[in-house]
């Protein structure tokens, strides 16, 4: 199909309407009267030969091709601005540029201020966004990279992508202050009948001790499972659960938490910190730019293990 013969209009169209799931709402949130946009909906109605958005009741619902087109136009649209937007020199001091990091609660709370920091001295008019690395997002890396500048991941979960290393962090067992464990030390077999709380359990699981513990014959019982580190030490304060946690979110724990960071009673690998982004945007100044900021951040991370 020719771009040529297309009015690109339309997908600035399309992502509004998705968005907003109503015409009128999605009229004034591009500015414009809600006759020009219903005829813009009827222009991309007759090209997919699909409703798009059906009435039920006083609401407006997605068909299942609108569902299916949702991201694919969110990341169009992401790519053409990107296109649009790129100068052949940057400048931070100048720069009103969103920065956006995929990432998760447990390296927002190592590093996610010193990020911060550094742009609000060198780029103050810029914003940075801190989205959530929510399982859905990580499985589809690929295309989440065209829309985020960056996805920070340990090793082990993405690959096919550019990428470098930030800082390498040590894995802990968690149990609660007062118990058995926290006073005579985690054994194998305890890891085999203590109730687990689990951090991204399934193809998403940060954590290669998982792994290294069913190479063992070690098959946790998870009992919970939660995509928050910073939840951990609540669901495992005042219980007999145990649970995985690295050792810098361990370290910053306050003294009456009720948990307690044990050494894993066998030998588990290190955790590696690294940020991952698109191939496509290796040469990008501006985010090269940005993969300084968050290497810099880093250094005072790696310098204190």
């Amino acid at each position: 199909m020719s771009l040529a013969r297309l009015d690109l209009n339309l997908l600035v169209a399309l992502d509004a309407l998705l968005r907003e799931r109503s015409v009128t709402r999605a009229a004034a949130a591009m500015g414009l009267g809600q006759p020009a946009l219903s005829a813009s909906l009827g222009k991309l109605r007759r090209h997919f030969g699909d409703d798009l958005l059906t009435r039920v009741g006083n609401d407006y619902r997605l068909t299942p091709l609108a569902v299916q087109l949702e991201e694919l136009v969110r990341t169009a649209l992401t790519g053409a601005e990107r296109v649009f937007a790129a100068q052949s020199g940057f400048d931070p001091a100048v720069s009103t540029r969103e920065f956006t990091l995929t990432i998760s609660d447990y390296a927002t709370t190592v590093f996610g201020d010193r990020i911060a920091r550094i742009l609000g001295e060198e780029s103050p008019n810029a914003r940075l966004r801190l989205s959530d690395s929510h399982p859905s997002v990580v499985d589809r890396a690929d295309r989440a990279l065209l829309t985020s500048d960056l996805l920070v991941l340990p090793h082990g979960i993405v690959s096919d992508m550019s990428h470098q290393d930030l800082f390498r962090d040590r894995w802990v067992c968690l149990v609660a202050s007062g118990s058995a464990a926290a006073e005579h030390g985690l054994t194998v077999d305890d890891l085999r009948k203590l109730p687990w709380v689990a951090t991204y359990h399934g193809p998403s699981d940060p954590s290669p001790v998982t792994r290294q513990m069913q190479m063992l014959g070690i098959e946790p019982h998870v009992q919970i499972v939660t995509e928050n580190f910073l939840a951990v030490p609540a669901l495992v304060a005042r219980s007999d659960r145990v649970a995985l946690l690295q050792r810098r979110l361990a370290d910053l724990l306050p003294p009456d938490a009720g948990v307690r960071p044990l050494p894993c009673p066998f030998d588990a690998p290190p955790l590696i910190e690294a940020m991952w982004w698109h191939p496509t945007f290796d040469d990008e100044p501006e985010h090269q730019y940005l993969r300084d900021v968050v290497r810099r951040a880093c250094a005072g991370v790696h310098s204190s293990s």
